[in-house]
């Protein structure tokens, strides 16, 4: 018979071993070095089921701005400002921008709305998301602001070759009448290949455009409908998910018409907030998409989790 039973010889050694130093703590191991830092990483692309729809969010560019009240609630004080910031535990210092660009897959057509700061920036987003550039149907343009129309050109030739372009009518018309340097250089070359549209209208099957003006004078957002189901493409009608939706009356730096915007934002809300509609925001964190809920006299953004994956 042994002398020792596997049960007494385990339990021996875990009481030795407790009792032993640990040699780790005191001096470490080459075998359990540090790994190396990677650096912060953003997902460049996130998709998702709308009905019979495939919608992609492209991540086209994102930098921090700092001093964010020379851009929003430009007439509130710096306390006011300060403590909305506080509670929604984000600083007064600096804000991350981020340029989100939508493309949806119709089932008949791949619609690409707006197209990021250049092209370069856009072909790369539409890439990293499993597309070519010219698999590109339909080009739409929200509105005409650097951060929309940059992505149009790449070195002078279309980046998009074989899309064809749609935009509000409204919108055309005041960029092209107002010596403006970026709609000449990257919209005017294609302006014979672009097709415009007013309010109600549709560009394509299941997509209805939404006048929505204040950012700019002819600023669309895009209801997308698919079994059963909305999604409202909202481009910049808020630029900030507090600071711009959470308080639609702040002023914002970007909208030309201010008192146009704010109505704009408190009707979009409003409607968003009582239909219960997703949508996604061009300059919302990313990957975009949030609901909205009405809070007090202003609102609020829920960013969406797993609605859409099942």
């Amino acid at each position: 018979m042994p002398l020792t039973s596997p049960l007494l010889s385990r339990r021996h050694l875990l009481l030795a071993g407790a009792a032993l130093p640990v040699a780790g703590a005191l001096s470490p191991s080459p075998a359990f070095a540090a790994a190396e830092m990677l650096g912060a990483a953003t997902p460049r692309f996130n998709r998702f089921k709308l009905g019979e729809m495939e919608v992609t969010t492209l991540l086209a560019g994102t930098r921090t701005v700092e001093e964010p009240q020379k851009i929003f609630g430009m007439n509130v004080s710096a306390a006011e400002f300060a403590q909305a910031s506080d509670m929604a535990n984000i600083p007064t210092d600096k804000a991350q921008f981020f340029f989100t660009p939508t493309i949806v897959n119709t089932g008949n057509e791949l619609v690409l709305f707006d197209t990021g700061l250049n092209g370069a920036g856009i072909a790369a987003a539409v890439m990293a998301a499993g597309y070519t550039p010219d698999q590109v149907d339909l080009v739409v343009i929200t509105h005409m602001h650097g951060d929309h129309i940059g992505g149009l050109l790449t070195d002078g030739a279309a980046t998009f070759p074989n899309a064809r372009y749609v935009t509000g009518s409204t919108e055309f018309d005041h960029w092209a009448g107002a010596e403006n340097e970026r709609f000449e250089g990257n919209v005017r070359p294609l302006a014979e290949q672009m097709a415009m549209i007013g309010d109600g209208d549709s560009p394509a099957s299941g997509i209805t455009a939404m006048a929505a003006f204040g950012h700019t004078p002819g600023h669309m957002t895009y209801m997308l409908e698919s079994g059963g189901k909305q999604l409202l493409i909202a481009a910049d009608f808020a630029n900030h998910y507090v600071w711009s939706l959470g308080y639609p009356d702040w002023e914002v730096r970007f909208d030309m018409d201010k008192a146009a915007a704010a109505q704009t934002r408190r009707k979009v809300l409003s409607m968003l907030a009582a239909d219960r509609v997703p949508f996604i925001g061009y300059h919302m964190p990313f990957p975009g998409m949030g609901y909205v809920e009405s809070r007090g006299d202003g609102f609020h953004y829920t960013a969406a989790s797993y609605q859409h994956m099942l």
